[in-house]
């Protein structure tokens, strides 16, 4: 090791793997170029747990921490442990106000709570392959009935555009919530973001603010890339992710990723 650990946070979809859900052999070989440089690599992502151990796997990172859920969920790696990982935190909040009003703004849209570690629950089937777990359609009333790490409200249907439209006219307090590149809106407890949630491991590692970078593409990375002294937006970024970066690299499909682990080495 040359150069001074980073804490180096990698956003998963759009950003190290392609909206295929594919990840690049060179994307592969540069972040474990950094793991092996001893660089913090830190994957944080808006999947949930059980989404997130395969990226994992595929990398072959087994130990330090992970950000899941959009922040609410933090976990510590370890190989020795029965799933190769233990919650660290796990922040909830009473998804029923939000629901309720989005529901009633929006009622063809179909709804998934998490259920931590296992999969989530849903008001109806959710598109083939856009939630990791299992899927179990439950009542309404069992949707809002418990305090949850993340909610997910979708319609395929719509735009991004008609759900921050939604989200603003609303209006949805007492909550974080992000819109993705389509009519996808996840909800998080106040105050909980990826950024947060990173902040926490930071300490843990003993990694000094001026060594965090953070790569991203979504609106839900907007806090990360305040949070970390490099913010980095992907080249297939919206535009108010690339403002908020410090700089922007390639698009996914271009292996944007590659040179920014590379300058860390």
């Amino acid at each position: 090791m040359t150069a001074t650990p980073h804490l180096v946070a990698l956003d998963v979809d759009g950003t190290t793997i392609n909206h295929a859900g594919e990840m690049s052999s060179v994307v592969h070989a540069a972040v474990r170029a950094a793991v092996d440089a001893g660089h913090h690599v830190t994957i944080a992502t808006g999947r949930s747990i059980v989404a997130t151990m395969p990226i994992l796997a595929e990398l072959g990172i087994e130990t330090g921490y992970a950000v899941c859920s959009n922040g609410a969920v933090t976990l510590r790696l370890d190989p020795a442990l029965e799933r190769g990982y233990e919650v660290t935190e796990a922040v909830t909040f009473d998804p029923a106000p939000a629901l309720n009003l989005l529901r009633e703004a929006w009622p063809d849209s179909v709804v998934a709570v998490e259920d931590l570690g296992v999969g989530f629950k849903v008001s109806a089937p959710f598109p083939e392959g856009e939630l990791g777990g299992d899927q179990v359609v439950v009542p309404w009333a069992e949707l809002v009935a418990e305090p949850v790490t993340r909610v997910t409200f979708r319609d395929p249907a719509g735009t991004a555009q008609d759900f921050m439209d939604l989200a603003e006219r609303i209006g949805l307090h007492g909550v974080n919530y992000a819109v993705g590149f389509t009519a996808w809106l996840d909800i998080n407890p106040e105050g909980v973001s990826k950024g947060s949630a990173l902040e926490l491991v930071r300490r843990h590692l003993g990694v000094e603010p001026a060594h965090t970078v953070a790569v991203g593409d979504q609106r839900n990375d907007l806090e990360m890339l305040h949070w970390a002294a490099r913010g980095v937006a992907m080249g297939n970024a919206p535009d108010e992710v690339k403002a908020a970066a410090d700089e922007t690299t390639l698009d996914v499909d271009d292996d944007g990723l590659v040179p920014v682990l590379q300058s860390l080495l």
